[in-house]
């Protein structure tokens, strides 16, 4: 599983010209689902980026997690974060998981978000051609990769 994590001022998510979701200070989070990926690496990765400590405390260091400055999450599902280029120049998403394997991940993986975070996080729908705007706040950008743990 691999996610980019924005930090942003705000973000939205657009279908058809209907905004679905948005947010204000917080996280846009990016989801790729693997074909061998399992609810354990949901778990991890909802666990790391929730303790993320990368908010400014008083002192305008990066210290405070999401949780402490009340942020909100948005989260989409992106399967060109499986894209593979190693050979030529059009990327294959062969790893890229199936729906019967990404959907209930995805979902699980904004469930138990919106658990930790303490209120619902915002999605995009599932497989929609999205339009997304945001705000990146620093920049701050983090990739994480359930198979990169160490």
């Amino acid at each position: 599983m691999k996610a980019v994590i924005q930090r942003v001022r705000r973000a939205s998510v657009t279908i058809n010209n209907i905004v679905k979701s948005s947010i204000g200070k917080g996280y846009l989070i990016l989801l790729g689902v693997a074909d061998n990926d399992t609810k354990e690496d949901v778990e991890w990765l909802v666990r790391k980026i929730i303790s993320l400590r990368i908010f400014d405390d008083e002192n305008g260091v990066m210290n405070m997690p999401i949780t402490d400055v009340n942020g909100e999450i948005l989260v989409i599902s992106q399967f060109t974060l499986l894209a593979s280029y190693k050979k030529g120049n059009r990327p294959s998403w062969i790893h890229a998981a199936k729906h019967d394997i990404s959907i209930p991940l995805y979902n699980d993986f904004c469930n138990k978000m919106s658990v930790a975070l303490g209120k619902q996080v915002g999605t995009g729908e599932f497989g929609a051609d999205m339009k997304i705007e945001l705000v990146n706040d620093g920049p701050v950008t983090i990739c994480m990769d359930t198979k990169n743990k160490e």
